[in-house]
């Protein structure tokens, strides 16, 4: 099928080029010149593992080609994935409709031929409706139908979850409309289950989803909390609850707090939309404000380690909101860093993969460091924010001898806790026994 993506970001590149991976002829189509200038080159926008092998095989082969034109790029498709950006609005937290409205509007200009739009950004309730009415008011002749397809793909397990998909869910309200989603996603038919609902209930289920798995999150920090003061082992309770099947064992690792684009945006914009409809969805609102709560807790732990030291120096590994991604926003690291930062502490960083993006961030307020060991050297505490592999492998030993005082605030649970004491450590943890 011909298949163009409009948005080339953490949804729609994978997307693209895992549908040219499976024989689509793609499009990938982005306002934004430099980007696509880039992607043309040869150079990947974005780090997800497994993402490298198959852009340079299907951009070499022809299956997926770039474009910052709507007039080259939609009157051929079969089939329009809008993949643009949702964010929050500063002020209520509801999720800023502009790309999204600017995209429906500048294909309707150009479509030719039956053609199907899928909105696979995160949308609020009635996004499907409004977007075709954009459309039918800009090209009254269009034919068209506009459905919901959201996407469900973990940043750093994106090209993974693309091709192993738990389940497919798609909003559409005509029969036509399905027989094109049904065709570009044949390659799934024995794979997973694909849902075939209204168009709002599929613009739901990606919030309440993203909701649940928050609270989840949320739940099992305050389980490791409970943990810490009661003798129990978080993960040890995580195993025991995992088994029932009703839970499921996913999402119950403690942390330093969610993070990332879609958990914070999509709680936030959920809790919009209840107060918008008169609805109390008060376990949501609960769980953005006890989110948020943690990360000032994991900066007040890591400076009551240091709080005999004026200036303390601090090594932090990992900025990216989690191991296997170089995406930095809303970041509990970056947050918990800048609390760090606000009371005078110096800050040596490293990330395998997110130091470009840190940069962006805090710009000169950070030391940036090209190793683990780099970052470590002379600190007096060893925060530990993202949970890389790479971490995972550093030497104990060799890590005492480059600090300057031996303590490590490891909120990612990385290390040995009996094996770091026996060395001489202050160790702190997250729901473990120590």
């Amino acid at each position: 099928m011909k298949v163009t993506v409009i948005g080339t970001g953490y949804v729609g590149l994978p997307t693209g080029v895992g549908l040219a991976e499976l024989g689509n002829d793609v499009i990938c189509l982005d306002v934004d010149e430099n980007k696509i200038n880039m992607l043309k080159a040869g150079k990947l926008t974005i780090f997800e593992e497994g993402l490298e092998e198959l852009f340079e095989k299907n951009t070499k082969n022809g299956k997926v080609t770039f474009s910052t034109s709507f007039a080259e790029s939609i009157p051929q498709a079969d089939i329009i994935l809008i993949a643009v950006g949702t964010p929050p609005n500063p002020i209520t937290k509801e999720a800023d409709m502009k790309y999204i409205k600017a995209a429906a509007e500048e294909l309707a200009h150009h479509l030719s031929g039956y053609t199907v739009v899928a909105v696979k950004s995160t949308v609020p309730v009635n996004t499907g409706t409004m977007v075709e009415t954009i459309i039918r008011r800009t090209n009254p002749n269009a034919d068209f139908d506009v459905i919901s397809l959201p996407e469900f793909l973990r940043e750093g397990f994106a090209v993974q979850d693309f091709f192993n998909p738990d389940r497919i869910i798609v909003g559409a309200n005509t029969e036509r409309a399905r027989n094109v989603v049904a065709e570009l996603y044949k390659p799934f038919e024995n794979k997973c289950t694909i849902l075939y609902v209204a168009r709002q209930s599929s613009e739901t289920i990606k919030y309440a989803s993203n909701a649940f798995l928050a609270m989840k999150i949320q739940y099992i920090n305050e389980m490791a909390d409970f943990c810490e003061t009661s003798g129990a082992d978080i993960y040890e309770v995580a195993k025991g609850m995992g088994l029932d099947s009703r839970i499921g064992a996913k999402f119950l690792v403690p942390g330093p707090g969610y993070g990332g684009f879609c958990f914070p945006k999509d709680t936030n914009a959920m809790a919009y939309m209840g107060k918008f409809n008169g609805v109390d969805l008060s376990l949501i609102e609960t769980t953005i404000k006890g989110n948020d709560r943690r990360k000032i807790n994991m900066a007040k732990r890591i400076l009551d380690m240091v709080e005999d030291v004026k200036n303390p120096t601090i090594g932090v590994l990992g900025s990216a909101f989690k191991g296997g991604t170089d995406d930095c926003r809303e970041s509990p690291a970056l947050q918990i860093i800048e609390i760090l930062l606000a009371h005078d502490a110096k800050i040596k960083l490293y990330d395998p993969k997110a130091m470009d993006n840190t940069k962006a961030i805090l710009k000169d307020m950070v030391t940036y460091c090209n190793s683990a060991y780099e970052a470590i050297g002379g600190t007096d505490v060893l925060a530990v924010l993202t949970d890389w592999d790479e971490f995972r492998t550093l030497d104990l030993a060799k890590i005492k001898q480059l600090m300057a005082r031996p303590q490590i605030a490891d909120y990612r649970n990385i290390f040995d806790c009996k094996k770091a004491k026996e060395l001489g450590f202050e160790i702190k943890s997250l729901g473990r026994k120590l």
